[in-house]
């Protein structure tokens, strides 16, 4: 059994830098002052766009990312459904006996148990348990989709997720919150700060728990192969 930390793999080429300047031409449409654009953009105007109320404009664009993380917690993400589109690996289809695997499954290790050595034993024990009988039903000729009723909630699983900038706002501003699950802030902050890095005109005004320990931050990997494999740490 393979136990791993979360991640958040993030395009290159995710922010190209132009997204700001797009939306405020799009938005000045609904004005007719497209005259009045600079050629560096007035992010003060798109600031005034969203604090009115008015966010259908940054639909416009979207942003890719792909979330390592457990299976509990992409099942809070699929929930965000306007202007969403998913990939997620299957495990209808994955077999996890495969050397391609590791002949071995892979979980996400739950940051709220490092500290209690009893708490993480009882977690560590029941996915060996679940790994070991998963494997033993494949043996027994049932099918993936079949062994995979027994497997933990805490098996790692890759999605692609693509909201449009609207969708990213909403998702945020749910997912960051102090009510949120644990293991969702620790991937949604993160990138909600990436975010702000990099398209503050739209997320400067998300708001977010401050108080969630940034030890416990995902991992945040900015690459050229968004599909590339689990990066190890």
């Amino acid at each position: 059994m393979i136990i791993v930390k979360p991640q958040v793999l993030v395009p290159a080429d995710a922010f190209d830098g132009h997204i700001a300047q797009k939306l405020e031409r799009y938005a000045r449409v609904c004005y007719k002052s497209e005259q009045q654009m600079n050629p560096g953009g007035d992010p003060d105007f798109l600031r005034r766009i969203v604090k009115s109320g008015h966010e259908s404009i940054v639909e416009h664009e979207k942003v890719t990312v792909m979330f390592v993380i457990d299976r509990g917690v992409s099942h809070e993400i699929v929930r965000h459904r306007v202007g969403a589109a998913y990939s997620q690996e299957s495990t209808r289809y994955c077999r996890y006996s495969h050397s391609k695997f590791g002949s071995e499954i892979t979980v996400i290790e739950p940051f709220f148990f490092a500290e209690d050595e009893s708490a993480n034993r009882l977690w560590s024990e029941s996915c060996a348990v679940a790994e070991k009988n998963y494997m033993a039903l494949l043996e027994l000729g049932r099918s993936a989709q079949e062994a995979r009723s027994i497997l933990p909630n805490s098996l790692k699983t890759e999605i692609v997720v693509t909201y449009n900038l609207r969708e990213w706002r909403h998702f945020f501003r749910l997912r960051c919150d102090k009510a949120a699950h644990p293991q969702m802030r620790q991937v949604a902050i993160p990138l909600l700060l990436h975010f702000k890095t990099h398209l503050p005109v739209l997320f400067d005004d998300v708001p977010y728990d401050k108080e969630f320990p940034a030890s416990h931050y995902a991992a945040m990997i900015t690459t050229d192969d968004l599909f590339q494999p689990l990066i190890p740490e």
